[in-house]
């Protein structure tokens, strides 16, 4: 069964927006067994629209389009679709008053511009769209099915789950399984050596890597003859790749960096602080961006002066005067102040030269000092030479400090 995804938008032709919709489309399509044999994106002009749309319902059996459904002038996906089909717009009423109430629930008025959301062509079956003033429609066009959503991501994935997807799963009989497996650590390339021969060893086994810095993500694929066969068999390949990548592998599926560094808090029962020079705050925001991080999270110091550095965490003058800012001897001694501030059963410091400035020959760009201070009074101290640009440093470091985060709380102090 063949599906197709459609992206409409002069903002994705132009490169101003990157198209994550056609990605997550088309990963969801073939977890549910479809075969996504095309994946197009056109601006917004009705004509060419209009041609994009007959062209994929005449050659698979499942399109799913996102964009154009919005209140502007630009928005034409809908006139586009009712002149392919030869039919009049019509105004769904209970969209309207969806519309409407909306945004009455904001404390605005609806602008008359919104009430064109509200049109669809004749006979369309409309998808309500409960987060969002775009609802979709479906259309039977030539051999496929036609589903429009929105095109901002959270209001395009809820109408797939919510409408789409139980419509068109019983299309097909699924009979393969994905795991994807995230890892933090080892470059692509190593992580692809560490796994080779896998996929000779498990028939039906397909691995495919996908790099989204700083991480990298595994996706273990298997096809068989039932899906239940599939699941099984992907489990079973899944604990492979972790006996292989180790602790490398911090979670499945949609888990977080930041979620896994929690999780291994509240199930220990600790709590951490977090001092923060060169990553300016990063590293408490990857910790705050899990809801419930308060349980663990007592205190993010950004002491990106060294005279806040001296005021907020006790760090003295003549420490700072004599090793410098970006040292170990101030790294520890940020550490042992959250700590001290804080009463954490943990504390991490970060201090370095992010860059592009900054730098010297005795500490050159990429130069990031980590120390982990603990409540038993052991301290962790090393130094990192990271590589890129300044904001791969920062993501880079904020990471490699969690990581130390989770070592010492998992009664590891380094690799």
């Amino acid at each position: 069964m063949k599906a197709a995804v459609l992206s409409i938008g002069t903002e994705l032709t132009r490169g101003e927006l990157v198209n994550t919709n056609a990605t997550w489309l088309c990963e969801r399509l073939t977890l549910l067994g479809f075969d996504v044999v095309e994946a197009l994106v056109v601006d917004d002009d009705r004509a060419r629209v209009g041609r994009a749309v007959r062209r994929l319902c005449e050659d698979v059996s499942v399109v799913v389009s996102t964009g154009g459904l919005g209140p502007t002038t630009d928005d034409l996906t809908t006139e586009a679709v009712a002149a392919v089909l030869g039919v009049p717009l019509e105004r769904h009423a209970p969209s309207i008053e969806a519309i409407r109430a909306r945004f009455a629930s904001f404390g605005r008025t609806m602008s008359p511009s919104n009430e064109k959301q509200a049109d669809f062509p004749t006979g369309a079956s409309v998808l309500a769209n409960p987060v969002g003033t775009a609802p979709g429609f479906r259309v039977s066009m030539m051999s496929a099915q036609a589903f429009f959503l929105p095109g901002v991501p959270s209001e395009m994935r809820r109408l797939f789950e919510e409408h789409v997807e139980p419509q068109i799963a019983g299309l097909v009989v699924r009979t393969s399984h994905q795991i994807k497996l995230r890892t933090f650590g080892l470059p692509e390339s190593q992580v692809g050596e560490m796994l080779a021969g896998l996929e000779q060893d498990e028939p039906g086994l397909t691995l495919g890597y996908r790099a989204s810095f700083p991480e990298i993500e595994v996706k273990v694929l298997v096809r068989a003859s039932t899906f239940a066969d599939a699941e099984a068999r992907a489990t079973r390949a899944a604990g492979k790749v972790r006996d292989r990548l180790g602790r490398a592998v911090f979670g499945e599926d949609e888990d977080t960096f930041a979620e896994y560094v929690g999780r291994t808090l509240r199930d220990r029962a600790m709590t951490v602080a977090v001092a923060e020079s060169c990553t300016g705050g990063m590293i408490g925001q990857l910790l705050t961006s899990v809801p419930g991080s308060s349980d663990y999270l007592l205190l993010d110091a950004v002491t990106y002066s060294n005279a806040s550095k001296t005021d907020v965490l006790g760090v003295s003058g003549e420490l700072l005067r004599a090793y410098g800012a970006v040292s170990g001897e101030v790294a520890v001694a940020m550490a042992e102040g959250a700590l001290r501030r804080s009463g954490a059963d943990l504390a991490i410091a970060v201090t370095g030269v992010a860059g592009p400035g900054g730098g010297s020959d005795a500490k050159p760009v990429g130069t990031v000092w980590f120390a982990l201070a603990a409540r038993d009074k052991t301290t962790v101290c090393e130094t990192r030479k990271l590589v890129g640009d300044r904001e791969r440093i920062r993501t880079v470091a904020s990471y490699l400090a969690l990581k130390l985060v989770v070592d010492a709380a998992q009664g590891r102090t380094r690799d």
